[in-house]
C-alpha cells in the first residue's frame, strides 16, 4: 500500500470512527428531531434492531482508533488491526442495507451512511491484504 493510500485510509478511520461514537452518543441521549429518524423507530424490535448494532459499531471504533494508535507508534499491528476494522465496517454497512432493502424501505438519509460503510473499506481492503500477505511470506 503506497503511503498516500495509508493516509486516505486513516482518515476514514478517523471520520468513520467518531461518526460511530457520535451517533451512538446522540441516539443514547435521544438527541435528533424525530424528522431524522428512521421509518417506525418507535416498533420495539426496529428498536432493538437498530440497538443491536452498539456493540459491532463500538468494536469497529475500538479498532480502527486502536489501529490509528498503533500506525503512529510504529507498531506492525496496525495493519492486521486495520484490516478487522474495515471488514467489520464493511459488514455493519451490508446488513443494515440488507435490512432496508428486505424491508422495502429506500430512505436515502439512511441508505448513503450505510452504503458508505458497506463500500469504503472495499478500497483499502486489497492492498492490506497484499500487505499482510507480503510479511506472512517474509516470516514462512
Amino acid at each position: 500500500m503506497s503511503e498516500k493510500n495509508v493516509r486516505a485510509m486513516l482518515v476514514f478511520f478517523w471520520v468513520t470512527d467518531v461518526a460511530f461514537v457520535a451517533y451512538w452518543f446522540i441516539t443514547f441521549l435521544e438527541l435528533l428531531p424525530v424528522e431524522y429518524l428512521y421509518q417506525d423507530y418507535y416498533d420495539p424490535n426496529l428498536l432493538a434492531w437498530n440497538l443491536s448494532f452498539f456493540p459491532l459499531d463500538i468494536f469497529i471504533s475500538i479498532t480502527g482508533f486502536a489501529s490509528l494508535y498503533a500506525y503512529r507508534r510504529g507498531r506492525h499491528i496496525w495493519k492486521p488491526l486495520a484490516m478487522l476494522s474495515l471488514i467489520l465496517t464493511s459488514c455493519s454497512g451490508l446488513q443494515a442495507i440488507a435490512f432496508w432493502a428486505f424491508k422495502a424501505d429506500f430512505d436515502w438519509s439512511w441508505w448513503i451512511p450505510n452504503l458508505y460503510l458497506l463500500i469504503y473499506p472495499l478500497f483499502f481492503l486489497p492492498g492490506l491484504m497484499r500487505e499482510l500477505a507480503k510479511v506472512k511470506e517474509r516470516n514462512s
